[in-house]
């Protein structure tokens, strides 16, 4: 278990922008940063930093928080799986506690899988450069590739000895359990038989985004033809082949700066480009090209050129994968390398300034690319030539962009010789066709959505009143996450005790915080209101306790970040995103509720006041409304309390209707 005190330095080191930076390519937008979500397919960028307040949030998704919880939810850790990656960021020693025996039995079982991979990729490298074995035929191949030491270590790169067992029996022999060996596909388990799957295999270990150790791609060095020549890890909690780039690690820093992602097809090709001097090279690893994968590479940049085998056979079916790159809405380059010639052994005989000026002078745009490479095969043919056109038309109807769209219709009619309005028109039916479909799947979840709601019309009945109370309770949420701790001066209703003994109410002017005056609102009608959100209820209690301890210590300012360190991910990310919506419409479509709420343009106080008392309207609205149908249900008896009890309800409800400025509407569920 890690101390208080190394917490406490994680969070004291940590910086929540350049945490967000190592996986997102974040721009200035005002005092904020801003850049496209990696939670969810979007081509405009709806993601959110606030360095400043040191936090984040994801308007597409609707997830926010701070440092730890993105760590959290990108990387899928446990919360000491993320202070661990932090701790190694900011080059942090941890401090352990020991941990009982139940805590231990409690390890998450993705936490053993990475640790077993962890564990692999360690032993691997050890065998390649420490044992007979594994300098002779291991190391020897990646020097024959012409890898350097440096290049080696950097990929971790290893060697599984030509044994059937022998990374399993040293695997278990320094503790590791045999479940998590086959779980994450290194042991193969059959029977009463163990064997290890990558035997006599060089391998390179496939890194998460972060640099974990998710997978394994294994290269076989014989000339066995029964054995498949690459083998990957099978599919686990931990490995996912279509949504990793192998490389993705040690390239993002590289992608991100200058803004360019090379894409290639195998494991050498990256290494080989990297050790040339391009780092921003990632690779699909031999798999058809996924939009998981695109999106990787769209969190930090726009633009990708593929780069394809000069010789490469089915090079046409390979560039399919351009539309999907295009469907992402990003920027398509596409480089060809001499006949003969693969990105790795071009590299390996290239100088890094003769490697990026071929790859500055031979990348070319996707449609002169596709249209030359398919006019080659129409030669001259009007059906084949018809077909090409109709090929690259689907091409271009995968740009969400309209002005890009537009450029490259009018280069495709130069291109192919033919009218603009031609491939307009062919475009139109293309795009009428995708709408079509589309429409028939919105139709579709509508019609399960009513279904839905018919079925459960029984827990609708009476939900009106509810969502404008909850709605109430999260605006004061907001009130007290982003105005809280400030000190405002409040019009109050008071008694002034007069010479002669009585008492006169008077109007007098009290300077108080805010977190103060929304507490006596609470404490004075908690009678008559309470919160019915459990969350906001929680979230409520928790921000007054914290104000008291500020208060209390002196403190003159309230840090948004500081009181997300002690929360929960579900409360961390409701607190941030209401700190992000500070200048948003919180609550809409008042008219349709009889509720003409002002906006915060008006000053804080009034704006707290209206909040308060519109809240309390409300409460009366739905105790009266609650009280008549218990009556009309006959569960009632109209004695003379309930005339009392009704008739006071009706008086306090035209006090808070003067107050409001407004009339009392009966609400009708």
């Amino acid at each position: 278990m890690i101390s208080q005190t190394t917490i406490d330095k994680i969070f004291d080191a940590t910086r929540v922008e350049e945490v967000i930076g190592d996986f997102v390519h974040l721009k200035k937008s005002g005092s904020n940063l801003k850049g496209l979500s990696p939670f969810s397919n979007e081509k405009s960028p709806s993601f959110m930093v606030s360095p400043v307040k040191q936090i984040w949030k994801d308007f597409s998704s609707g997830k926010g928080g701070n440092a730890i919880s993105f760590i959290m939810e990108h990387e899928h850790f446990t919360y000491p799986e993320a202070l661990r990656y932090l701790a190694k960021k900011y080059n942090i020693e941890i401090e352990e506690i020991k941990q009982t025996n139940e805590e231990t039995e409690k390890a998450n079982e993705r936490e053993s899988l990475y640790l077993v991979s962890e564990y692999a990729k360690t032993y691997f490298h050890d065998v390649l450069q420490n044992t007979e074995e594994g300098k002779a035929i291991g190391l020897s191949y990646f020097k024959e590739r012409g890898f350097t030491d440096e290049t080696i270590k950097k990929f971790d790169l290893g060697y599984s000895p030509d044994s059937w067992d022998a990374f399993t029996n040293q695997a278990l022999a320094n503790g590791y359990s045999l479940e998590y060996l086959d779980k994450s596909g290194l042991t193969i388990v059959k029977d009463d038989k163990k064997f290890d799957r990558f035997k006599g295999r060089v391998m390179f270990p496939i890194h998460s985004f972060s640099g974990r150790v998710l997978g394994f791609g294994g290269r076989i060095l014989t000339s066995d033809k029964k054995a498949a020549k690459y083998l990957n890890s099978p599919e686990s909690d931990i490995y996912h082949k279509s949504k990793i780039l192998y490389g993705i690690y040690q390239a993002k820093q590289a992608i991100s700066k200058l803004q360019n992602c090379y894409l290639v097809e195998g494991y050498t090709d990256v290494i080989q480009f990297n050790q040339s001097g391009i780092e921003n090279v990632v690779a699909s690893s031999g798999t058809a090209l996924t939009p998981d994968q695109i999106r990787l590479i769209n969190r930090l940049t726009d633009n990708v050129t593929v780069l394809y085998d000069g010789d490469a056979a089915g090079l046409r079916a390979s560039i399919r994968g351009i539309d999907l790159i295009l469907e992402q809405g990003m920027n398509v380059r596409v480089c060809t390398f001499p006949e003969g010639e693969d990105p790795d052994s071009f590299a390996k005989k290239t100088s890094n300034e003769e490697l990026k000026h071929y790859l500055e002078t031979n990348s070319t745009d996707f449609i002169q690319f596709k249209a030359k490479l398919l006019m080659e095969e129409s030669q001259n043919d009007p059906i084949k030539k018809a077909n090409l056109i109709n090929d690259m038309i689907v091409s271009i109807s995968k740009i969400p962009n309209a002005i890009k769209r537009e450029v490259y219709v009018q280069e495709c009619a130069k291109i192919m010789d033919v009218s603009e309005q031609v491939i307009y028109n062919s475009l139109a039916q293309i795009v009428a066709v995708d709408i079509s479909k589309a429409n028939k799947k919105l139709i579709e979840e509508e019609r399960q959505k009513t279904f839905e709601v018919v079925k459960n019309t029984d827990t609708v009945k009476g939900l009106q009143n509810q969502e404008i109370i909850q709605d109430l309770e999260y605006r004061i949420l907001d009130i007290l996450i982003n105005h809280g701790f400030t000190d405002e001066v409040f019009t109050e209703e008071n008694y002034v005790l007069l010479e002669n003994g009585d008492y006169e109410e008077a109007v007098v002017k009290v300077k108080r915080k805010v977190y103060n005056k929304v507490n006596l609102y609470f404490e004075y009608d908690k009678d008559v209101i309470e919160f019915t959100n459990p969350t906001y209820k929680t979230i409520y209690y928790r921000l007054i306790e914290h104000f008291r301890t500020l208060e209390n210590n002196g403190a003159t300012t309230f840090d948004v970040a500081t009181f997300l360190l002690t929360q929960e991910p579900e409360i961390a990310q409701i607190v941030s995103n209401i700190s992000f919506e500070n200048h948003a419409n919180i609550l809409h479509d008042w008219n349709k509720k009889m509720i003409d709420v002002k906006t915060k343009e008006m000053t804080i106080n009034q704006y707290v006041t209206e909040t308060m008392l519109t809240l309390n309207w409300v409460w009366m609205a739905k105790m009266v409304t609650d009280l008549f149908q218990s009556i009309t249900d006959k569960e009632t008896e109209i004695t003379d309390d309930v005339k009392h009890q009704i008739q006071d309800f009706n008086l306090l409800k035209t006090t808070l209707s003067r107050k409001l400025n407004r009339v009392y509407v009966v609400y009708n569920n």
